[in-house]
């Protein structure tokens, strides 16, 4: 599947413009309810799963499937524009710029008529995820998964660096002081000073948010607030501490390699070969651990910064939504609340390939089973709690490019995080106000 954050930058192209034509007579010729999705091949069939069990459930209601391209934000775009818009649609945090566009249908007025599905996500779900996809008011998309980061270990590496294993949970996580000694201690480097053993490296195709992340684990604000910011924190001193900690891991430190290391394998790789002792990345590389069977992994939360009040990972997450312009609102919300509710969490739960949102199923047997090779299992059960926003607004394409730009010299090491203050913040306040 596509990176998640590379759909959030793909924002640009949602973002590029706020007028669509008219969207009227979206969906197919056919009466089947169209669901479009993005999944690599074995999450394509989760989700065929949920989709045959609805079929079970509700025969008067056929489901076809429309599976995205690389760019599933343009081809919704695309497909809004020329009156064929899917009646299900996937979501990403990028959501925003289709509420501008007028494509999601606001799903207050369903949840509101549907007091048992209501009970049922108040009671079990996660309730931060839900609000990620709460925008000025309306909920525009239900999570079917969180999608978080934290770090991957390799424990025969630790054994023999004789480096005490990490704690294993959200609430007992290294400080930045504990995690930088066991990097050093775990990076190796032969006669010449080339390193042959990475302490750490990151699996995140965009360093600066993973840098963000460590940003707010020390006590930063990203954006304030983090759905539909007014505002860049970025400036902070808690979050420029953070963010240069980061940095420093490659540049001062390093026991990372530097993001312009064009000559290293992927992160990924350096990991599963036995090249790098920790990994930051996701449960979406779970099945890639499972791949390489000699490869003792487990889990660890991500370290906390002097001014942090608790490990935090990122409110990462998908979802589905309901066009706008569907001629089959009602057929549509009777999927959604199904393959959001407990049985598509139950299948989601069972798959080993995503993490529920539903606290039952995330602390069900099924999921502990498919995990039968993680010890830490609470870092993925109590992953949603502990997790922070992801900004969230229509004009991040274009923050986010001067974010990068800005991003970019304090992580190459010319310029300390402190550039953040003064014009740099100032300038992408404009830009995130639309002034500029």
């Amino acid at each position: 599947m596509l990176n998640r954050r590379d759909l959030l930058r793909g924002g640009a192209l949602a973002g590029a413009s706020l007028a669509v034509p008219s969207l009227a007579g979206c969906g197919s010729s056919s009466d089947a309810l169209t669901f479009f999705f993005q999944a690599a091949p074995d999450e394509a069939k989760v989700r065929m799963q949920i989709i045959q069990a609805f079929a079970r459930l509700r025969p008067d209601i056929k489901v076809e499937v429309q599976l995205s391209g690389p760019d599933p934000n343009q081809q919704i775009l695309t497909y809004a524009a020329g009156g064929k818009c899917p009646d299900v649609i996937m979501q990403w945090e990028s959501y925003s710029h289709f509420v501008e566009l007028g494509i999601l249908e606001n799903l207050n007025p369903y949840i509101d008529a549907d007091p048992t599905f209501a009970a049922r996500i108040r009671d079990d779900g996660e309730p931060a995820l839900y609000d990620m996809f709460r925008y000025r008011g309306g909920q525009y998309v239900l999570p079917e998964q969180w999608a978080g980061i934290f770090l991957y270990y390799n424990r025969k590496l630790f054994q023999e660096a004789g480096v005490p294993e990490p704690p294993g949970s959200w609430e007992k996580a290294w400080t930045f002081d504990q995690f930088l000694s066991a990097a050093q201690a775990l990076t190796k480097r032969d006669r010449s000073g080339d390193t042959t053993q990475w302490g750490f490296v990151d699996a995140w195709p965009v360093p600066r948010y993973s840098a963000s992340i460590f940003g707010m684990n020390n006590g930063g604000q990203w954006f304030i607030p983090a759905i539909d910011p007014q505002r860049a924190g970025i400036d902070g001193d808690e979050f420029i501490e953070g963010f240069q900690f980061y940095a420093d891991l490659s540049v001062r430190h390093h026991v990372a390699p530097r993001a312009s290391d064009a000559e290293a394998l992927p992160s990924i790789e350096l990991f599963s070969q036995g090249k790098a002792a920790m990994v930051l990345t996701g449960h979406w590389q779970y099945s890639a651990m499972l791949a390489t069977p000699d490869l003792d992994f487990d889990i660890m939360p991500l370290p906390v910064g002097p001014y942090g009040s608790g490990a935090k990972s990122d409110i990462g997450t998908t979802g589905i939504g309901i066009s706008a312009a569907s001629p089959r609102k009602e057929q549509a919300w009777e999927f959604v609340k199904f393959a959001t509710g407990p049985v598509g969490q139950q299948a989601v739960s069972e798959s080993g390939l995503f993490v529920p949102v539903l606290k039952s199923q995330l602390n069900s047997p099924a999921f502990a089973k498919a995990h039968s090779r993680i010890r830490n299992l609470g870092v993925l059960t109590g992953g949603p709690f502990n997790s922070n926003p992801i900004p969230v607004s229509p004009n991040w394409a274009r923050v986010d490019d001067a974010f990068s730009r800005a991003s970019d010299h304090i992580l190459r090491g010319a310029a300390p995080a402190t550039y953040f203050k003064g014009s740099v913040t100032s300038h992408i306040d404009d830009v995130l106000r639309g002034q500029l």
